[in-house]
């Protein structure tokens, strides 16, 4: 059996998460969604516009950049 036709839906349609951070009144908000090959990074204000992403190898250091924030 071969995986030729099967999609990483991830890549397709993301899951994207607000940060907990962000209200409802906060205009200055990214959102992230994760695939099994990087981590996305969107402006919330502009779903369809561009994204950043990120190697689970960068991403992590980005995350372990903000510890003691």
């Amino acid at each position: 059996m071969s995986d030729q036709g099967s999609q990483d839906t991830t890549l397709t349609r993301p899951e994207w998460r607000k940060s907990s951070q962000s209200g409802s009144h906060n205009a200055s908000c990214v959102e992230i969604a994760f695939a099994s090959t990087s981590a996305m990074v969107r402006d919330s204000k502009h779903p369809t516009g561009p994204r950043l992403e990120f190697s689970p190898i960068q991403w992590g250091h980005f995350v372990h950049s903000l510890d003691g924030i």
